[in-house]
Order: C-alpha cells, then structure tokens, then sequence
C-alpha cells in the first residue's frame, strides 16, 4: 500500500507557487520511493500537455474505427483477399 504525504512550502521560506508530494510504496522485495517538486505554472504546463494527447489520442480512435457508407472506398483502395 502506498503512503503518499502531501508536503507544503513553509509561509516566508522565499518559494512561492510551489508543490511538492512524496510517495513511498513497497510490494514484496521491490520498493520506490519517490519525491517531486513542481512550480504552479508547470503543473498547468503539464496539464496542458496530458489533455492535449489525451484528446488526440481519442479523435485517432474515433476515425480510425469509423465505418465508411457503402460505394465511399475509392476503386484504386478495393480491399482484397489475395
């Protein structure tokens, strides 16, 4: 199971708009442990960036799995069988 504590900056230390978190998991032998530090701007930077590939991603689905009408495949793009 995972511990994660959320950490804040302390009031006058000089860092405004800073975020940090630290994890600790371990399953079995194997463990992590992980601390991360992120600016207010770059964590909407980040955002920005999952959204973007995330709606992409959905929009290639979308056309890729679409069904054309009947007579809409050109006859140069006939699907064949060998």
């Amino acid at each position: 199971m995972a511990n994660v504590t959320p950490r804040t900056t302390p009031p006058g230390s000089g860092i405004a708009g800073t975020h940090s978190a630290a994890v600790r998991a371990r399953l079995g032998p194997a463990s992590l442990k992980a601390r991360v530090r992120i600016s207010t701007v770059g964590l909407l930077a980040v955002t920005g960036l999952v959204t973007s590939t995330l709606l992409s991603v959905a929009a290639l689905v979308a056309v890729s799995t679409r069904k054309l009408p009947p007579g809409a495949m050109p006859a140069s793009m006939k699907r064949s069988r060998w």
